[in-house]
């Protein structure tokens, strides 16, 4: 049996191809929209993709699933309470699906979603899609009520772990993804490991549970509700090649060079979003608009590779991209971090915390704003702009996207890019860390 596991660590999602070299056969779960990973290594095998299997529709990323209908043929299975506008072959709690001699066992695990099926390989491995993960489970609120989605997850997973300790887990997701918090960056695990150290598996009470899922706060994939719909059909097929543009015309400009190099020049109205930083295509989908955008980019490999990933999230209105455009003369001033404490000292600045409020909790400069950076769009208009804006993060590409958005607005805004919060702190910065009530100290 061929079993062979794609991850793309910039949305923390993981993918499958399972094949039978006999049968000359494969199927695969939960394709990311760039197929051609699975194509090729199918190609290398000498396999053909007959179906895909989806455990759930995601709302986290587009899935390939149309274009291999299109492109190749392949049968969709789905359980058919994801109601797809598409033709499927629907599979339910303990339906199996075969492709050559390797089998794929079925089991309906409703939480995260209420169509949401877990996959059982053989005897050996579990792909549990979004439900169980490395560390963590899945979040229950993005299709249903969070009591109601924590209560499902709460018997899909007791179900889960009944398989044994010696089966080897396979998640839909890893760290990176915003279906689910505090997950691992390994991409496999066993039922035993989780039994013994996932803090979530351990919460005994289905009362317990649901109050710990509620106490949850996590962002929601951006676009969130435009990704279901795609997903759910009708098939999307493959997008027109990127092309070069002479110039932005009424595009929004969507700056994916480095930090530095957008400092230097940019164009007018611009926002950076460097597509060499992490959760790139996650981070420029909370701050764009409905416009179509044009990639301004170092490279054509660098405007490509953004293309892809924007692509993956349900952003495809790309008007093309730019390299070196003329008028990218705009520039941001960045902040050093020991300029900052003068600055400060003089009341010269206002400073924006762009972090989550984890982040924040665990040590904040006093006296500083907290709007997280995907909350700026809609929030800037809070800030008077009587000061320059200084912006910081944990290592500054947040800060630079935040700058950005300000700029963009009208504010002069000045990110720390060259460290954050961490190195403010060990530079000798005084922070002041959040205590919630009943805490000691």
């Amino acid at each position: 049996m061929v079993f062979r596991q794609f991850v793309d660590r910039g949305l923390g999602c993981a993918s499958y191809l399972i094949g039978d070299e006999e049968a000359g056969e494969a199927l695969v779960v939960d394709p990311a929209y760039a197929i051609e990973q699975y194509v090729d290594a199918a190609n290398g095998a000498g396999l053909r993709i007959v179906r895909v299997l989806e455990t759930h529709n995601h709302a986290d990323h587009v899935s390939g699933h149309g274009r291999l209908a299109l492109e190749h043929g392949a049968r969709i299975s789905i359980h058919p309470l994801a109601e797809p506008a598409y033709e499927f072959d629907a599979v339910e709690d303990g339906d199996s699906v075969r492709v050559g001699r390797a089998t794929v066992r079925v089991l309906h695990t409703p939480g995260h979603r209420p169509e949401h099926c877990a996959l059982v390989v053989g005897d050996e491995y579990l792909l549990t899609g979004d439900s169980l993960f490395v560390g963590d489970v899945a979040r229950p609120d993005l299709a249903v009520g969070a009591a109601e989605g924590a209560e499902g997850l709460f018997h899909s997973l007791r179900r889960l772990t009944e398989l044994g300790d010696g089966i080897v887990v396979y998640p839909g997701h890893v760290a990176g993804s915003l279906c689910g918090a505090g997950m691992s960056s390994d991409t496999s695990s066993t039922i035993g490991r989780e039994r013994r150290l996932n803090r979530a598996l351990k919460i005994a009470e289905l009362d317990d549970f649901v109050a710990d899922a509620l106490a949850k706060n996590a962002p929601r994939p951006p676009n969130m509700e435009r990704i279901v719909a795609l997903n759910r059909g009708p098939l999307l097929g493959a997008q027109p090649e990127l092309r070069r543009l002479p110039e932005a015309g009424a595009a929004r400009v969507l700056d994916v060079r480095s930090p530095d190099a957008f400092a230097a020049g940019h164009l007018a109205g611009a926002l950076n979003v460097p597509v060499s930083g992490s959760s790139f295509a996650t981070r420029a989908g909370f701050v764009l608009d409905e416009r179509p955008i044009a990639i301004h980019a170092a490279t054509e490999d660098e405007a490509r590779e953004a293309a892809r990933a924007l692509r993956s999230i349900g952003v495809f209105d790309l008007a093309g991209y730019l390299l070196e455009p003329e008028g990218a003369v705009e520039q941001i001033e960045p902040v050093e971090l020991d300029e900052l404490q003068r600055l400060l000292d003089e009341d010269a600045v206002e400073v924006v915390d762009v972090r989550e409020q984890d982040e924040r909790d665990g040590g904040y400069i006093a006296g500083s704003r907290h709007i997280p950076f995907r909350l700026l769009p809609a929030l800037s208009d809070g800030l008077s702009g009587d000061r320059p804006v200084v912006t910081i993060c944990e290592s500054g590409s947040r800060a630079s996207i935040a700058a950005s958005v300000l700029a963009a607005r009208g504010l002069d805004a000045r990110p720390v890019i060259h460290g954050g919060i961490p190195d403010w702190e060990r530079n000798g910065g005084q922070t002041v860390e959040f205590r919630r009530c009943g805490g000691s100290g």
